[in-house]
């Protein structure tokens, strides 16, 4: 199924009625058709739903469908980006752990490694991301987790997925991948040796500024046994409705990140030739810093732009 068809159909489980569009389970709870049932679905011997914090099916429709053109192995959502990263993050760590990022992080992600990390006695090492000779002795000793953006968020910094994924391997440590600025149609960290890839689903995903969302992809064990827990006690769930709209957002996202795209290109080469503008910096121009990486790991330049 091409990518296009599985971001329209996929993840798609009619109800009996036989809907054309995914049906919106707008309900806290569900009911069984026995105590026998109830029993066994709290015991997990069977599978049904039981609450929508634990899980939902309209919210299980955009897991399945952002894991198939992600090519990961399962997803869960959230309610918001910030929530994804810090799940996948706190879910996996412990007190004594260690982590390695890179500089160029948003500011709310630099927030968390950098001061709520260290709360819990997990120390965070900052490396240039674009220095793989830094990435190299920050990782000669063992770590728990890496953490990265690329592109980054705001300077597009584009990090050697592949490279860091290798040396972070080898200290022991999974790779975390903020991948919410190239989209899953534009790069695949999980092909590039990343072990988890989060999203904002506010921006690209519903691409109209509609609602918020987050998304965590991964190898299936992980998801149910490191992950899930997490996000079952602890609460960031995505509601049925704003993955209806996700969902919705999903259809016309590679009409979206083709002509954003080629409009961001057809500016920053404009831009690019103005005096005004002091630097310009687009992972799609030959003259980006890590424009040899961008060809090795990305189909194309990014929608966004930024100068000074």
């Amino acid at each position: 199924m091409r990518p296009a068809t599985q971001l329209i159909h996929g993840g798609t489980d009619r109800t009996p009625h036989g809907e054309t569009s995914e049906a919106l389970f707008l309900t806290s709870g569900f009911v069984y058709d026995s105590a026998e049932q109830a029993e066994a679905t709290f015991a997990g011997t069977v599978t049904h739903y039981q609450y929508s914090r634990f899980g939902n099916p309209t919210v299980a429709a955009l897991e399945h469908r952002l894991a198939l053109i992600e090519g990961a192995e399962a997803c869960r959502a959230t309610a918001t980006g910030m929530a994804a990263v810090h799940a996948s993050m706190l879910s996996h760590l412990k007190t004594g752990d260690r982590v390695v990022a890179s500089r160029a992080l948003f500011g709310s992600c630099h927030w968390i490694v950098s001061t709520l990390l260290p709360r819990y006695g997990i120390a965070t090492e900052f490396v240039d991301g674009a220095d793989l000779d830094a990435w190299r002795a920050a990782l000669s000793r063992p770590a728990a987790l890496v953490l990265v953006e690329s592109p980054s968020n705001p300077m597009l910094e584009v990090i050697d997925l592949r490279a860091v994924c290798d040396m972070a391997h080898g200290a022991g440590a999974i790779v975390v991948v903020d991948n919410v600025f190239a989209t899953p149609l534009l790069q695949k960290p999980i092909e590039l040796g990343a072990d988890v890839v989060v999203y904002s689903c506010t921006k690209h995903i519903d691409g109209q500024g509609r609602v918020l969302g987050g998304a965590v992809l991964g190898r299936k064990k992980w998801v149910e046994d490191t992950l899930q827990p997490f996000l079952r006690n602890t609460g960031p769930s995505l509601s049925p409705f704003n993955a209806w709209l996700l969902l919705k957002g999903l259809e016309t996202l590679p009409l979206r990140v083709r002509q954003q795209t080629e409009s961001a290109a057809t500016i920053a080469n404009f831009l690019a030739e103005r005096p005004e503008i002091e630097r310009l910096i687009y992972p799609g121009r030959a003259d980006h810093p890590q424009a040899d990486i961008v060809k090795k790991q990305m189909s194309d330049g990014s929608t966004l732009i930024c100068l000074d």
